[in-house]
C-alpha cells in the first residue's frame, strides 16, 4: 500500500519530551519519545515525505537536532532527520504554529502534542485550512471546544483522531476506554469528582494551588437499550506515587458487566528486572522497542505507541487517494474525534464538579452533546 499511496507531509506541532525525547536538560530517561522516533521511520518506509517542527522557542532547535543525530541517526541505520523548523532563527513565538501551518497545503497532516490548553486552537486552525490532524488526549478541555472540532473536521473532510494510543492495547486511559467499550451501548449521564490536594502545593513541588494530587470521579452510566438498567463508573488518576515503586504508573483496570468481569494489570506485565542500585523494576515491552533490529534499521513498528501514529497516517493517505472517506474511521472503534466526545464530556463535567462543588450532568442535545 505504501507504494500506492502518495507520501504524506507532516508538521509535528511541540517539541517535548514525547515528541523529541529532549526534556531542556538532556535526553529523556523514559520510554516517552515516540512522534519524531516514529515519523522518521515513516519516512523510511516511504509512507511520510517532508517533515516540520513547530515549537514556542526557536532557540531549543540547536540542542534538539544534536540529541536527534546523537540518539536516533547514532543509533538506527537509514534515518534521514531533516525537518523545518519554527519559528525560524532562534525566535521565540507562541504563535509559531499559524506561520507552519500557513505553508501547508491540504491534505497534509499536523500531529500536536502541546499543553492542553492549546490542543483547540491548533487543531481548529489547521482543520479549517484543509489539514489532517492528529490531537493528543485529551482533546480539548472544553466540551463545546471538541463539538467544534467535530463539525470543522465534518465541514472540511479531514481526518481527525486523538492519540489515545492505548486502544491499540489495554488501555489505562480508563475513560476512554471505558467510553470505548460501552459505544453503543450505554451513555454517561452524571459526574461527581473529588480530589485530594496538598502534596503538589508543598515544598519542593510548589506547583500552582489549583494543582490537585488526586482526582476520582464517580459516573452513573445509562443503558441505552434498557430503561432499568444503570451503571457506575468510578475514575482515579493521581500525579502522586511513590519515585521507587518500580514502575512509571501504577495502572490498574476493572470491569464488571452484567456476565462477567475483566481484570487488567497495567503495572505488572511480567518482565520484572532487579538492579542493586535501584532494586525491581516491571517493564513495559508493548509501548516502544528501542533496540535495533539485526540490519541495525529501527524495530519497533508493533509498539502501539507507533501504531497509534501510523494508524493515522494511514488513514490520512487512503482519504487523499479517494479510496476511504473521513466519516468511515468513526464506524472502525478508532478514537475519532466524533467517537472520542463522552471522554472529553466526562472530563469536562469533572472539572466543573471540582471547581463548583456540585454534580455535572451530560445529555444529549439534538445531535450535539451538552453539560447541565
Amino acid at each position: 500500500m505504501s507504494s500506492e499511496l502518495g507520501k504524506l507531509n507532516v508538521l509535528m506541532c511541540g517539541t517535548g519530551e514525547y515528541t523529541t525525547g529532549w526534556v531542556g536538560t538532556g535526553a529523556s530517561k523514559s520510554d516517552k519519545k515516540v512522534v519524531g522516533l516514529t515519523l522518521f521511520d515513516l519516512r523510511r518506509l516511504g509512507k511520510v515525505d517532508k517533515l516540520g517542527m513547530v515549537g514556542v522557542n526557536g532557540r531549543k532547535f540547536p540542542q534538539i537536532r544534536q540529541h536527534l543525530a546523537e540518539n536516533i541517526g547514532g543509533a538506527y541505520k537509514d534515518m534521514d532527520l531533516s525537518f523545518d523548523e519554527f519559528p525560524e532563527q532562534g525566535k521565540v513565538d507562541p504563535e509559531a504554529y499559524k506561520t507552519a501551518i500557513d505553508k501547508m497545503q491540504p491534505g497534509e497532516a499536523v500531529i500536536i502534542f502541546t499543553p492542553d490548553s492549546t490542543h483547540h486552537p491548533i487543531a481548529l486552525y489547521a482543520i479549517e485550512r484543509g489539514i489532517h490532524v492528529l490531537v493528543t488526549k485529551p482533546a480539548t478541555q472544553l466540551l463545546s471546544h471538541h463539538n467544534e472540532l467535530i463539525a470543522a473536521a465534518k465541514k472540511h473532510n479531514v481526518v481527525c483522531f486523538v492519540e489515545h494510543h492505548k486502544r491499540y492495547y489495554l488501555s489505562s486511559h480508563h475513560i476512554d476506554i471505558c467510553c470505548w467499550i460501552l459505544q453503543d451501548i450505554a451513555v454517561p449521564t452524571r459526574v461527581v469528582a473529588s480530589a485530594a490536594t496538598g502534596i503538589a502545593t508543598s515544598e519542593p513541588y510548589n506547583c500552582v494551588p489549583q494543582t490537585e494530587d488526586t482526582i476520582t470521579l464517580l459516573v452513573d452510566w445509562q443503558s441505552i437499550k434498557s430503561p432499568k438498567h444503570k451503571g457506575t463508573g468510578v475514575y482515579t488518576a493521581s500525579w502522586t506515587a511513590p519515585l521507587k515503586a518500580g514502575v512509571h504508573s501504577a495502572q490498574h483496570w476493572y470491569y464488571m458487566g452484567e456476565k462477567g468481569d475483566i481484570t487488567v494489570d497495567q503495572a505488572h506485565r511480567g518482565y520484572d528486572v532487579t538492579v542493586d542500585d535501584t532494586g525491581k523494576s516491571w517493564y513495559n515491552p508493548f509501548y516502544m522497542k528501542y533496540s535495533p533490529s539485526e540490519s541495525g534499521h529501527f524495530d519497533g513498528q508493533r509498539g502501539y505507541g507507533y501504531v497509534s501514529i501510523e494508524k493515522f497516517i494511514d488513514a490520512a493517505r487512503s482519504v487523499n487517494a479517494g479510496l476511504t472517506k473521513p466519516a468511515e474511521y468513526d464506524t472502525h472503534g478508532l478514537p475519532t474525534i466524533a467517537n472520542t466526545v463522552l471522554t472529553t464530556a466526562i472530563l469536562n463535567a469533572g472539572r466543573i464538579s471540582l471547581d463548583e462543588k456540585r454534580a455535572v450532568g451530560i445529555k444529549k442535545d439534538g445531535e450535539t452533546w451538552v453539560l447541565e
